[in-house]
């Protein structure tokens, strides 16, 4: 199956960008940033992936150089190109032409190039080179060191982009004069959305160049420009003032055509190593933010267990005066029976304030279901926790109970991973209930897959009320006579 047939609402509406393109040259002040012209603040760049899907071809016994074509995508089906693939010492040589490639700047005022990539069968992308294009044609030489990939060439903003963008030019496919033996594997990778290096910037229109500036000067510009809107200066101060040194280098005639070349090159480089790390470290931050989030929430949870701990304390000392009131009642089974029946009553209210709980034949079970396991996860969260620390405040003030946690999953998924899955569940339920003072010799746990569902698994509301623990409780004054 086709990269573009795998993903056809992306496919589609890059088509009707691409057939839309700005193409009136438009001089951008933007693009020479001084270390003063930063933003008021920094946005936080937000990377969008989609999943694509592409043919990866194993050369790992190939004996001879062998032919690979590249056909136009739909963003421009006229676009076509030849690589000449040979084995030698272990790496995978590659010698490639293009022709009919129009400019990138086609595609969006971010774009001023093209870049080779090598898909590996795990999905990893490896930056193969730039192709730099003369009157629609140009070439490349690369050496990629796995043995099986896939080949596309992407837009790209800049030559040392580190992930591919989503505007697929060109992609591989087995031609008649590919020889050898040849392995089609389904090769899946990430690319980052059309839009997403110019996320936080104003305007992306397409530079106005002249002959006497070097190409590679206009890559610096856009790369130190997007470094900039990603957050670098912010977050990559460092890295991102190396960048805008070697780019006011570039932009210094004096020093000559090849020095300004030079000096482009290496601001483009240290600019997307600023991007990256601005990325990365925002990442970073978003996350310990999370974790703050989730913490607070714990320690919120512990509070409300220590008041159930307290007014476990107060039920234990009402208990203790009921037995008191009750004790000479107890050789008669009238009366234990009456009191049995109260306690049964009181219990089911205390725990049905907390959660659900019916009473059946073999004892009041109490329902947790709903969103208190991640979907496919064991792990109990912050709600569920909260919950159970107050039904272990209830069931310790009582002697004489027994509790078994059943573990329920939905449909989804194979018997023996549901199973496991519903073991699991109840096996955490268990141990937090004995870890807030449940005795442990008084409770058990079981895993029952998929069975038993209380609704249907054919929506997704059953199938969350399916993924379930039930605690069934029963002993001395709860089981029905």
């Amino acid at each position: 199956m086709k990269f573009w047939k795998t993903i056809p609402f992306a496919a589609a509406l890059l088509v009707i960008q691409a057939e839309t393109p700005s193409t009136t040259p438009v001089s951008n002040p933007d693009l020479n940033l001084s270390p003063t012209a930063q933003p008021a603040t920094v946005p936080l760049y937000r990377v969008t992936v989609v999943q694509g899907s592409a043919k990866a071809i194993n050369y790992r016994n190939l004996k001879a150089s062998t032919r690979i074509a590249l056909k136009g995508t739909v963003l421009h089906p006229e676009a076509s190109g030849v690589a000449a693939v040979k084995s030698e010492d272990g790496k995978i040589q590659i010698t490639a032409k293009f022709k009919d490639l129009p400019p990138a700047s086609t595609f969006g005022g971010e774009f001023l190039t093209y870049v080779l990539w090598g898909i590996s069968t795990e999905g990893r992308a490896t930056n193969l080179g730039e192709i730099v294009l003369e009157h629609g044609k140009g070439k490349l030489n690369a050496t990629e060191q796995l043995q099986t990939f896939g080949l596309v060439v992407t837009a790209e903003p800049y030559f040392a982009v580190s992930q591919p963008s989503d505007v697929v030019v060109l992609e591989n496919i087995v031609s008649k004069d590919t020889q050898g033996q040849v392995e089609l594997i389904d090769a899946k990778y990430e690319l980052l959305k059309r839009g997403q290096y110019t996320l936080n910037l104003a305007s992306a229109e397409p530079m106005a160049m002249d002959e006497k500036t070097p190409f590679t000067v206009y890559q610096a510009r856009n790369a130190v420009r997007i470094a900039q809107a990603a957050g670098a200066s912010t977050y990559a101060s460092e890295a991102f003032g190396k960048a805008q040194n070697y780019l006011a280098q570039a932009e210094t005639p004096e020093g000559g055509r090849k020095a300004r070349v030079m000096m482009a090159r290496e601001a483009v480089q240290r600019a997307e190593d600023a991007r990256l790390i601005a990325v990365q470290r925002q990442e970073a931050e978003q996350v310990a933010l999370e974790q703050k989030w989730a913490q607070d929430k714990l320690d919120a949870a512990k509070r409300e267990a220590a008041a159930a701990a307290a007014a476990k304390e107060v039920a234990l000392d009402q208990t203790r005066q009921a037995e008191a009131d009750n004790a000479g009642l107890r050789s008669k089974n009238e009366g234990l029976q009456s009191r049995n029946e109260g306690l049964r009553s009181k219990l089911m209210e205390q725990l049905n304030s907390v959660l659900q709980t019916r009473a059946t034949a073999r004892g009041l079970i109490v329902n947790m279901s709903g969103v208190l396991f991640q979907n496919g996860k064991a792990t109990l969260l912050p709600t569920a926790r909260e919950k159970l620390s107050k039904i272990a405040g209830i069931l310790s003030v009582h002697k004489g109970l027994r509790i078994e946690a059943d573990g329920f999953t939905d449909s989804t998924g194979s018997d023996e991973f549901n199973l496991l899955l519903s073991e699991q569940r109840a096996k955490n339920t268990m141990d937090y209930l004995v870890s807030q003072g449940v005795p442990a010799d008084s409770v058990t746990f079981k895993g029952f897959g998929k069975e038993s569902p209380i609704a249907s698994n054919e929506t997704t509301t059953g199938r969350q009320e399916n993924r379930r623990v039930e605690l069934v409780v029963s002993g001395e004054g709860v089981t029905a006579p």
